[in-house]
């Protein structure tokens, strides 16, 4: 017996001996090379084998930014970061930046956006490559003017929604504050919907909704494998019982885009064949709006048609990047007008003065488009506070980056967030001055990618004028009817979230007042 545990001891110490050489081989082989071609680029102390990883252990993930931001003053705005298996290098050089957005040489997508690929395939976000050259070329028509103002309806009646239900919101709790990011959440939900299928989840009436349900799972699953290491590995996850539920949501999510898709495409088929391909809703009587679906039907690449799954995966890739991209950008537009209530007068008489004291007119394309001081402050807004915080790119070759030797397999890591608040880019960089975005202002002396909410370069945000005419809606139809006032956190208490969208750890909290005409 006592024979059989001293065997299995030895060889369990065998086991651990071979493993720890297998380690160290992988190391010399690898990582040395990696970290001696780029010893010309600074970082923060390491560790063997866990890299900087202890830097982030016993971290909650509103911590992160800190610590980003701590590596960034010590250790300047570009730095290499290796955590286990993975190495990173920060680009914080504006030069720097502009050499990788704005060449396709980089056009692979780091290892972060992985947890993405169960939700969206290899829709235009992921792609990369030929396809995704193609993709881009056959969705850039979609995005049109035309095409936008034909979505300016759903924005303005999605953003009324949302206005009735800020009424009932202040009728319960006037003294209160309340959660608005949860309504201007489920009123994004409604829209991309909307503007994506042709069809209305109605989310703000029915927030308890299976398909919402599914989405709120969705974002909670990315912003765990964002910060869980044993989430982070496709491992280890997929034994989760996060996995299990993300499974689920999956079901829904993509049965209800197929089920709207197969649907769709046999509509169009019955029209066709009875020569109305834009024939008038049997109802109603009016002309059908196109979705963003509907030119996917009706597109092809190498002369043939999408597939299902084609169109599947670039119109769920649209509802991700539509969805809480905007709920964010617009959540922390109304956080910077409440704190500089001066701006929002501002923006209140703008919007009088374009629209009119009627609270009932419609906005109009042409409206919004003539709404310039609110147009200032969302772009100041995007420039504090970028709704995606993190751009990330794999380099596939080695290669040089002015001067820096960036090894195969490197994930760059480009931070608009990091990039908005430089001093040198922008002076006061934290305090909200939207006339620093006027014409003939600083801005225009700056270099194109130092401004980067929204990409930029041959893989920029193919939808961000669709992204700016929403915001442009819900904020005018909402401070035409209310202003707004923040009730807290207070601001040394505000922790910011730099996962794949930019959030706060406890929710922003509001109180609304009916605006009064004279």
């Amino acid at each position: 017996m006592i024979a059989g545990l001293i065997y299995v001891a030895a060889f369990c110490g065998v086991c651990l001996a071979l493993l720890a050489a297998i380690g160290l081989i992988v190391y010399f082989a690898k990582y040395k090379h990696i970290l001696d071609v780029t010893s010309n680029i600074s970082s923060p102390p390491t560790l063997p084998l866990i890299g900087h990883g202890h830097h982030f252990l016993g971290k909650q993930s509103h911590e992160f930014v800190q610590v980003f931001k701590k590596f960034c003053l010590e250790y300047g705005p570009t730095y290499k970061l290796w955590i286990g298996p993975s190495f990173h290098i920060l680009l914080g050089d504006v030069r720097d930046v502009e050499e990788v957005l704005g060449s396709t040489r980089f056009n692979d997508k780091a290892h972060e956006y992985a947890a993405l690929e169960p939700w969206l395939n290899e829709g235009l976000l992921l792609s990369s490559g030929r396809k995704w050259h193609s993709r881009r070329k056959v969705l850039t028509p979609a995005f049109h003017f035309k095409i936008l103002e034909n979505f300016i309806g759903i924005f303005e009646r999605e953003s009324r929604v949302l206005v009735e239900n800020l009424d009932k919101e202040y009728r319960m709790h006037s003294d209160e504050g309340f959660d608005l990011y949860n309504w201007v959440n489920l009123c994004t939900l409604d829209t991309i919907c909307e503007t994506a299928m042709g069809v209305s989840v109605n989310a703000q009436t029915n927030a308890d909704s299976e398909y919402v349900r599914a989405v709120k799972t969705i974002a909670m699953v990315l912003h765990k494998r964002m910060f869980d290491i044993l989430c982070r590995f496709e491992l280890t996850y997929r034994f989760t019982r996060l996995a299990r539920e993300e499974k689920k949501a999956l079901a829904v999510l993509h049965g209800f885009t197929e089920k709207v898709i197969v649907q769709r495409r046999e509509e169009l088929l019955k029209a066709q064949e009875a020569g109305k391909l834009d024939a008038a809703d049997e109802d109603t009587g009016s002309k059908r709006k196109m979705a963003f679906l509907d030119i996917l039907l009706q597109s092809q690449v190498d002369g043939k048609p999408l597939t299902n799954m084609d169109i599947r995966e670039e119109v769920d890739t649209f509802m991700f990047e539509g969805h809480d991209t905007t709920s964010s950008a617009v959540t922390f537009c109304f956080y910077n007008l409440a704190n500089y209530p001066e701006c929002q007068q501002k923006c209140f008489e703008e919007i009088v003065q374009v629209l009119g004291k009627d609270k009932s007119k419609p906005v109009t394309f042409e409206d919004l488009n003539n709404l310039h001081y609110l147009d200032l402050c969302i772009k100041e807004t995007l420039r504090m506070f970028p709704s995606v915080p993190l751009l990330g790119r794999k380099v596939t070759e080695e290669c040089e980056i002015n001067g820096k030797i960036i090894p195969a397999g490197t994930n760059i890591g480009i931070s608009p967030l990091q990039l908005g608040r430089l001093e040198e880019l922008f002076p006061d960089p934290d305090t909200f001055k939207p006339e620093r975005f006027e014409a003939g202002y600083s801005t225009e002396r700056l270099n194109p990618y130092a401004y980067i909410p929204f990409s930029a370069g041959p893989r920029n945000c193919i939808g961000q004028k669709f992204a700016v005419l929403e915001i442009k809606t819900i904020l005018s139809n909402v401070l035409r009817h209310y202003s707004v006032e923040y009730v807290g956190p207070g601001e040394e208490e505000i922790h910011l979230i730099a996962e794949l969208i930019l959030r706060t750890k406890d929710p922003l909290m509001f109180k609304i007042k009916p605006r009064v005409y004279y």
